[in-house]
């Protein structure tokens, strides 16, 4: 339990959790930010919001608004080992300014592995992502 005032340091989210959740009637309750750059092409998950990492100093305080209600918010880049779990400690650090004393509690989260992860298991599944291109992939490894 955290403090009145302040919230938890993101944690990790499996790619099957993540699928479960968004594959559930509560799939409402969760946002998935992709803050991947130029990496974005080949596909993403099919209910995410693009905000790239260069422009998320931007973005930030319409991004802590607007989701305000979001029972979890789900960070990732390409490997979700530099640019996601970053923007989700940004995230976590923009919202405590805006003092959400009266908002509900919200869970920042980072997908393990990030979109290449995900899109080795979902990346043909079109309920779970979009425009995936799989030549792209193959040609990475």
């Amino acid at each position: 339990m955290t403090a009145p005032g302040t919230m938890k340091l993101p944690t990790n989210i499996s790619r099957e959790d993540l699928a479960s959740i968004l594959s559930s009637p509560s799939s409402s309750e969760i946002a998935v930010i992709d803050v991947r750059d130029h990496d974005h092409i080949g596909g993403h998950i099919a209910v995410s919001q693009h905000v790239p990492s260069q422009t998320l100093d931007v973005a930030l305080p319409e991004l802590v608004r607007t989701l305000k209600d979001k029972k979890k918010v789900v960070f990732h880049c390409m490997l979700s080992q530099q640019r996601g779990p970053k923007a989700a400690r940004r995230y976590v650090e923009e919202r405590e300014k805006f003092g959400q004393q009266d908002w509900p509690e919200q869970e920042v989260l980072v997908l393990f592995g990030g979109f290449d992860s995900w899109q080795q298991v979902y990346g043909t599944d079109p309920k779970l992502t979009a425009n995936y291109a799989e030549d792209i992939f193959n040609s990475l490894s």
